[in-house]
């Protein structure tokens, strides 16, 4: 797997390090950031999204909480440079 480093939240603490990163072969995206909370993973549950489809979150899927600020390393498929300011190769 080859990953790229796109971004960590700005100003971050040291052991709070919501971060992204691609990987190049799939364009995949790998998050590390904050869980849901229990009272948020229930009202995703209860808001659901398409009819017919599950509303538990299976074992090997998480609902995770990404700060807004993370959006700005989230690659948009026209842009040329996929990250603005701060990547580099991991």
């Amino acid at each position: 797997m080859r990953l790229r480093f796109l971004g960590i939240i700005p100003n971050t603490p040291g052991n709070e390090s919501p971060t992204i990163w691609q990987d190049e072969d799939s364009g995949d995206l790998l998050i590390q950031s904050y869980k849901a909370t229990e009272e948020e993973v229930r009202t995703c549950q209860e808001i659901g999204s398409i009819p017919g489809h599950g509303i538990e979150v299976p074992d090997h899927e998480a609902v995770i909480r990404l700060p807004a600020v993370m959006l700005q390393y989230i690659p948009r498929p026209d842009s040329e440079d996929k990250v603005n300011g701060g990547s580099q190769d991991a």
